[in-house]
């Protein structure tokens, strides 16, 4: 097979015999190195000094010195005694000129029968070529792993977006700038607990094992524990052990957290995500708006560089002072309804019924509607950062109820580019409104098929100690991401979403 077939970046596509047939090769050709005594998987380390952007960055502080670098060969252009290869690092992509007279002629032998994907190792000097290419001039070359299936070819080999999640490696190598994505996140990770830490949070961890399906309306994913002989629940949220911190002595707490939920999958939805939950004592939900606004800016600006930042074909202002509704202004001012009209239960439902509003039962209370009104008309014209405050106690059962409005609660969520993306309370702790509200809840979902579903008691007991007045605050990591760095879907910010098994 020729070196062009065998470097697998050609235009023309390749066929899956072609690919099989490749494969067998390298594999013979695994088998002469080791025969030879040349096993690359022998290999256990190699003296990397520096960074291919390093080299790039750093020029002429470098230029003629001694580098060495190591990555995978993703082009090979051979020349009789002369050849380059490109060599991409987890940094950048670097050109080496391998010539025979300097790495030797049994070394040199050996690189021409390298293959495209092998990982190599090079010492040599820092240099400019003739047509202005910043290179490395190698002294030495090294095989350190062999690539015993062919990368995807440069044109036709990577487009499908399923194999593409599924194979993130392979994503990565074909199409680098993946990797700047999870970069990002990173570092949109690191910038959310500096804003924290800073304002004197405390990191924590809680379980991620529960022993109890809590009657929240999320489904869960069931396991069993076989040491204990019990059932167990992944998580579906953080905040009752965190909240059992605050009755501890805790003012402050926030927890990056690994979320499970066992629903449906589209563009914003994965069964397994990350939460940021945060709480403090001796606070409100109003206060609480203020931070996450803060927050926002704060980690925008310094992860993005601007506090504007361009979302699938729009800008988004995150900077500015966000727009904060009540849910009844909300409705209001975006379906022409009026809660304050609705005389009682039966009127709400026969506007929804005007209103062609669905999921309203005889049972539909006003708040039912309301949230009803809010979902089909509000909403999508969200774009721009929004807050939507005091929210029908219907559809809050962990919120504190408002003093002068019992039927609405201090509860808050805020949009963007017609998204939830976080939720907040003046958390309820009073324990006899709490279990009243947990039992409901866990009817509720029973009536829906949620047979193991049951009252946190032991939350319940926690809250009959004491819990001080406490904002509480959880937003999709997930969706953050996906806003900053301009990605369509959750599965873009997630390096192994969850795919179906073909």
């Amino acid at each position: 097979m020729s070196n062009e077939i065998n470097q697998n970046l050609e235009e023309a596509e390749v066929t899956q015999e072609e690919l099989d047939e490749q494969h067998r090769i390298r594999l013979e050709k695994l088998a002469v190195l080791k025969e030879a005594g040349k096993d690359p998987y022998k290999i256990t380390k190699f003296p990397v000094d520096t960074y291919n952007k390093d080299i790039r960055d750093r020029f002429d502080e470098l230029e003629n010195g001694e580098v060495i670098i190591a990555g995978r060969m993703m082009t090979r252009r051979i020349m009789g005694k002369a050849s380059f290869m490109d060599i991409r690092d987890a940094s950048d992509r670097m050109q080496v000129y391998v010539r025979k007279d300097d790495v030797g002629e049994d070394d040199y032998a050996d690189f021409k029968k390298w293959d495209i994907g092998d990982i190599i190792g090079v010492k040599g000097k820092v240099f400019r070529t003739k047509m202005g290419e910043i290179s490395v001039h190698a002294e030495e070359i090294k095989l350190l792993s062999k690539s015993l299936i062919p990368l995807p070819e440069k044109w036709h080999g990577l487009k499908d977006k399923e194999e593409r999640y599924r194979k993130r490696y392979l994503d990565l190598i074909a199409n680098p700038e993946v990797k700047d994505v999870f970069i990002k996140r990173s570092k949109i990770i690191s910038e959310i607990r500096k804003f924290l830490d800073g304002h004197g949070y405390v990191e924590v961890d809680t379980p991620v094992l529960l022993p109890l399906e809590i009657g929240a309306a999320a489904r869960p994913f069931k396991t069993h524990h076989n040491a204990l002989d019990i059932d167990m629940y992944l998580r579906i949220e953080t905040e009752l052990y965190l909240k059992r911190l605050i009755v501890g002595g805790f003012d402050k707490v926030y927890e990056v957290g690994r979320i499970f939920r066992n629903e449906g999958m589209d563009a914003s939805h994965n069964p397994e995500f990350t939460t940021i939950e945060m709480y403090q004592a001796y606070m409100n939900y109003t206060e609480m708006m203020e931070l996450i606004e803060d927050l926002y800016r704060t980690v925008t600006l310094n992860v993005c560089g601007t506090d504007t930042v361009p979302y699938q074909g729009k800008e988004i202002a995150v900077g500015k002072p966000w727009e904060r509704l009540t849910m009844i202004e909300a409705v209001k001012k975006y379906a022409g309804v009026d809660y304050n009209d609705w005389a009682d239960d039966a009127a709400a439902r026969a506007c929804a019924k005007e209103h062609n509003v669905e999921d309203i039962t005889d049972k539909s209370t006003k708040g039912d509607v309301l949230i009803a009104f809010f979902e089909a008309f509000v909403e999508d014209n969200l774009i721009q950062p929004t807050i939507v405050y005091d929210y029908p106690v219907e559809n809050s059962p962990l919120a504190k109820r408002k003093p002068e409005f019992p039927a609405f609660t201090e509860r808050f969520e805020y949009f963007i580019n017609g998204m939830e993306f976080g939720n907040a309370f003046s958390e309820l702790n009073d324990p006899i409104d709490q279990k009243e509200r947990f039992v409901k809840q866990v009817a509720a979902k029973r009536a829906q098929g949620g047979n193991d579903a049951q009252v946190d008691e032991d939350f319940i007991t926690a809250l009959e100690y004491g819990l001080p007045p406490t904002a509480g605050l959880g937003f999709g990591l997930d969706r953050l991401v996906m806003l900053l760095t301009d990605s369509a879907s959750i599965r873009d910010v997630l390096l192994f979403p969850t795919m179906r098994i073909h």
